[in-house]
């Protein structure tokens, strides 16, 4: 959320951030709210400070034996009493709307953010790997021989409708290898906490992470007022949430593995084929609670680590900085890692590394003390790290070979039991 303070400060930089990203200008909406709101509140409590010295008459009258001024007295009371209520109300009232105002727009973008409309305006800024020279056609990772046993979409739609499946047997394995070694890289070798978490939030925390209002129907409600999780940045970063660290507790950084829910609204038609959109996949999440002065060291890091979990798997990728119009809501300024996709000749999102700064922190009240001073905002930042249901399908299109067999990334032998590869039947051997 936006802090209306900078907006009274500066309203036309304000505007002119959010035209970057293709918004109207709201400011005069917003301060026009905020004038009404803040002349309820001084008009409520002048009539308190009335109402107060009115109530400490009444007892000189009582006591001059005043009958007149006493009775006049009480009533003007009652009046005052009545009327800073009132006041109270409607500057509640002001405040709420305000509020929802400020929920419902986008983070400010950085400075030195591109430019532009859409992913056809993001720019990329590092690429590494080369895409690997096949001497037959390759395929989708759903076309392969070694995989049609283990990945079972007919079975999934039976069960649950579309953009659902079930892995079975050496894929089931793989895909758990995968999150395994992701995890085990973060602790181990990036210094993460893990952290196991629910995938069921109150409405509040999907608010905190920026969720809600605006973007409800991208996820699922249920009946008992739960919603289930996109991501596990919803609960990594609410657990600060009405929170006041220390100075030295920062920074916190934290990783997840855990199942995401996304209805994919409006995505109709888009990625049917194959578990590149699903409405339930897994992920490994990075979140880091940071000093306001680390926030785009941090964000750089998070990006190292993202893209080091592709290097050891030995994926092409390259790393896009997102244009405005592509930046998610609550972002200040976005990563893109594009891992190669043989199978669709193409690079396709398998990360994304946010830097949130305070709006995030604001939202949920999420505050340090700095030594001898007064609370702050921390700043936040959010990164898959990665999606494994779609690193499940760079590491099959990648290692791909012409009988359907696929070769594995060294790295995760380990995680097999020393098996190296998918058999065109489907086993690990």
């Amino acid at each position: 959320m936006h802090d209306i303070r900078a907006i009274r400060e500066a309203p036309d930089a304000f505007d002119a951030a959010l035209g970057r990203r293709g918004l109207a200008p709201v400011s005069p909406d917003i301060l026009a709210i905020d004038a009404e709101r803040r002349a309820k509140i001084l008009a409520a409590e002048t009539a308190q400070a009335e109402q107060n010295k009115a109530s400490k008459e009444i007892g000189k009258a009582k006591a001059s034996g005043d009958e007149a001024a006493f009775e006049r007295l009480r009533a003007l009371v009652a009046d005052k009493k009545a009327e800073v209520a009132r006041l109270n109300d409607e500057a509640k009232a002001e405040d709420a709307r305000l509020t929802d105002m400020l929920m419902g727009l986008p983070n400010l973008p950085l400075a030195d953010v591109p430019d532009g409309a859409d992913e056809a305006d993001n720019v990329e800024r590092h690429r590494w790997g080369a895409p690997r020279e096949f001497t037959f056609a390759p395929k989708e990772h759903y076309d392969l021989a070694g995989v049609k046993p283990g990945m079972d979409f007919e079975t999934a739609a039976k069960l649950s409708g579309a953009r659902f499946v079930v892995l079975k047997g050496a894929v089931a394995r793989l895909h758990r290898a995968l999150a395994q070694f992701m995890l085990d890289t973060h602790v181990t070798e990036n210094g993460l906490t893990e952290v196991n978490a629910p995938v069921l939030v109150r409405e509040e925390m999907m608010y905190g992470t920026g969720q809600l209002p605006k973007f409800g129907e991208d996820s699922y409600l249920t009946r008992e007022g739960w919603w289930l999780i996109p991501t596990s940045e919803v609960t990594l970063t609410n657990t600060v949430n009405d929170t006041i660290l220390d100075e030295a507790d920062l920074p916190r950084r934290m990783t997840a593995h855990s199942l995401c829910f996304r209805s994919e609204a409006g995505s109709a038609g888009r990625d049917t084929a194959g578990m590149l959109r699903q409405h339930q996949f897994e992920k490994v999440e990075m979140v880091s609670i940071v000093h306001p002065e680390k926030g785009r060291e941090e964000h750089e890091r998070m990006t190292k680590c993202a893209e080091g979990i592709l290097e050891k798997l030995g994926l092409p990728y390259r790393t896009m900085v997102l244009c405005t119009g592509d930046m998610g809501f609550g972002a200040q300024i976005t990563h893109d890692l594009e891992v190669w996709l043989p199978g669709q000749n193409t690079y396709r999102e398998i990360s994304s590394v946010s830097l949130c700064g305070d709006f995030q922190a604001r939202r949920m009240n999420a505050r340090f003390r700095p030594q001898g001073g007064k609370p702050e905002f921390v700043h936040t930042l959010n990164g898959s790290g990665l999606a494994v249901g779609r690193c499940l399908i760079a590491v099959l299109e990648n290692g791909q070979e012409e009988d359907g067999s696929v070769t594995l990334p060294e790295a995760l032998h380990p995680y097999l039991g020393g098996k190296t590869r998918l058999t065109a039947e489907g086993e690990l051997a």
